[in-house]
């Protein structure tokens, strides 16, 4: 039997990303977000909400742009660090003793010790409340080299940082590839009837 937990920002996992942008000094800030996702597939776009009293939100706005740094699960307690302190009065970039690496095609950094990241243009925003869904389109993903299998980028290898309220979370296991393991129901749905 199911309990009541009422309404609740909750999903599992979230992601723990890292969103970059500048300052309207040109200095670079990084926010964790935990609430974002895939949007669109064409064209390919990503989302995060940002509160509006965040720094963040000033560099996506005036920018027009950001990036998503995927941190590994090595970087659990740097990227947690940029979640708890602002970027008004940190920078979190030389307190976590991360590299703000400029993005080649949006005016916005990220960090150079995440494993992948996304360079971002800014397309939409959505007032959800207490939070503004910044929609971005996707212009380039980089990786580091040895990331992949036959050109995808291995979830394993990459090791992301995920989050749930409980706490950071590295993945699991491998339980086989999508759009393949489930046919083997769809067989016995479509069965003829007789």
């Amino acid at each position: 039997m199911k309990t009541s937990h009422g309404p609740k920002t909750l999903a599992f996992p979230l992601p723990a990303w890292l969103v970059g942008t500048y300052d309207e000094n040109g200095l670079p800030n990084i926010m964790t977000a935990a609430w974002g996702g895939i949007l669109a597939s064409d064209p390919p776009s990503i989302g995060v909400s940002v509160r509006p009293s965040r720094a963040t939100f000033d560099g996506i706005t005036r920018h027009k742009a950001f990036t998503v740094s995927f941190p590994s699960a090595a970087l659990a307690v740097e990227t947690d660090f940029a979640g708890i302190v602002s970027g008004r009065q940190h920078d979190k970039f030389k307190e976590a003793g991360l590299t703000p690496a400029r993005g080649a095609l949006v005016n916005a950094p990220y960090v150079d010790e995440c494993p992948v990241v996304a360079e971002c243009k800014l397309i939409k925003t959505l007032e959800l409340g207490s939070h503004v869904l910044f929609a971005g389109q996707i212009l380039d993903v980089k990786a580091e080299e040895g990331l992949d299998v036959d050109g995808v980028l291995d979830l394993l290898k990459v090791n992301p940082l995920v989050y749930s309220q409980s706490g950071y979370y590295r993945v699991g296991e491998f339980m086989g590839k999508p759009f393949s393991i489930g046919k083997k129901l769809v067989k016995s749905v479509h069965q003829p009837e007789q």
